[in-house]
């Protein structure tokens, strides 16, 4: 299938608007031709995943667009990066990494993106509506993106989400395509008991089964009584995103893609149905585990996406006014962490002994201390997921009030089964 550009496009392509805008169409205009995409499509807006540090490359590609005049067509909010420019937490990365780090994020400030940096775009005010289409990278907002607000988008990688943000275009493909966004396959948790699926804990596991079952498919989850919340939807998503490639879940009765099981799937039948039990839950948050035992611990994690503020509610209810025996890191965005300025809220949680890190996040960068048979605990089921190979650091899986009070006794606490 040939790939049709329009003259405006084709312009564009041949540098009539600049190098940079040139270079970032026609690098659209090529990946659409691998995936085989008839045409491009214009967007809306674009979340960017490229301005987070991993090498000099990252940093040279965005000071080339950068001399090439180049400029977002669309709004563009930034995921972490490296560093914590709000100061709250101290990042351990040296120079030249740090230095390069900084330049690549001043780079995308140049191009135009907001300066959001936050893996919960949605819950900073970036929410596409309904039907719209967008070019979003990572994990977690691209499944969210799709799923809970219903706008349209793949999962753009590096270096290509900025390249759409500049040509206010995607390829039309994949999940901009209303037939691929029909779920194939039912995932029934209805034999859950109801007190579970209200529970803090479930969504992350249930998240975490749900990718390594589905893979890439787009699935709907069928049982699920009363809505969760938009915090457990984020949980669920970016646990899904992070074991399996999933960039799109329905549930039914709660997405807006997903009003019946029989729109959900299309009006036609499921080609598998998934029948959730007690005992798959059970091995499923338990592999979330990955420490050779639970009688040490050395820092507690949270926040992976980014914590909002009603999750703050909660971290401050569990600490209810006591001293943490053990570093816990609460990750969140610039938009929470204002937030809780301005109610006076971070110097009691500081006082506590809790660390903020914002802009940022302690699997994407060395904040935690260097400790190569360190323990981590997390309530996250990215963070399980990523934290043993990028920090090195086992893992502990637990519930946030779990998370806390292990924090206040210096050593593991689980107040329920594992």
């Amino acid at each position: 299938m040939s790939l049709d550009l329009t003259a405006e496009e084709r312009a564009i392509a041949d540098g009539q608007t600049g190098d940079g805008a040139a270079m970032a169409m026609r690098i659209v205009a090529e990946s659409a031709r691998l995936l085989a995409a008839p045409r491009l499509l214009p967007i809306v807006s674009a979340h960017i995943d490229g301005a987070l540090y991993h090498g000099d490359s990252g940093t040279l590609f965005a000071e080339k667009l950068v001399a090439g005049g180049a400029r977002v067509a669309v709004r563009s909010t930034l995921n972490v990066g490296a560093l914590d420019l709000m100061g709250c937490s101290r990042v351990r990365l040296e120079e030249p990494e740090r230095g390069m780090a900084r330049r690549l994020m001043e780079a995308y400030r140049n191009l135009g993106c907001e300066q959001s940096w936050t893996c919960a775009p949605y819950q900073a005010g970036h929410r596409p509506t309904r039907g719209t289409d967008v070019a979003w990278g990572e994990s977690n907002a691209v499944v969210f993106c799709n799923s809970v607000l219903g706008a349209r988008t793949n999962r753009y990688g590096d270096f290509l989400d900025i390249a759409c943000a500049i040509a206010g275009r995607a390829p039309d493909c994949g999940l901009h395509r209303p037939e691929n966004r029909l779920a194939t396959l039912v995932f029934d948790v209805s034999a859950l008991p109801a007190g579970f699926l209200a529970s803090e804990i479930a969504w992350p596991v249930l998240g975490s089964l749900y990718g390594r079952e589905v893979g890439n498919a787009v699935g709907v989850v069928h049982g699920v009584a009363a809505h969760p919340g938009e915090d457990a939807l984020k949980a669920f998503g970016a646990a899904a995103a992070s074991s399996g490639a999933v960039g799109l879940f329905h549930v039914c009765g709660i997405t807006p893609e997903a009003p019946t099981l029989a729109e959900a799937l299309g009006g036609g039948p499921p080609a598998a149905v998934i029948r959730v039990t007690g005992e798959m839950v059970a091995q499923a948050q338990a592999s979330l585990s990955t420490a050779a035992s639970a009688d040490r611990l050395d820092a507690v994690a949270i926040g992976s996406p980014h914590l909002s503020l009603a999750e703050f509610d909660a971290l401050e209810t569990a600490i209810s006014g006591r001293r943490l025996a053990l570093p816990l890191y609460a990750c969140t965005g610039r938009h929470v962490l204002a937030e809780l300025d301005r109610a006076g809220r971070r110097k009691a949680l500081e006082d506590a002994g809790v660390t903020i890190v914002a802009d940022t996040c302690v699997v994407v960068t060395p904040i935690l201390p260097d400790r190569t048979t360190g323990v981590l605990m997390t309530n996250s089921g990215k963070f399980a997921h990523y934290a043993p190979g990028n920090t090195g650091y086992a893992v502990l899986y637990a519930s946030l009030a779990d998370c806390v009070e292990s924090a206040v006794l210096g050593r593991p606490s689980f107040g329920g089964a594992r």
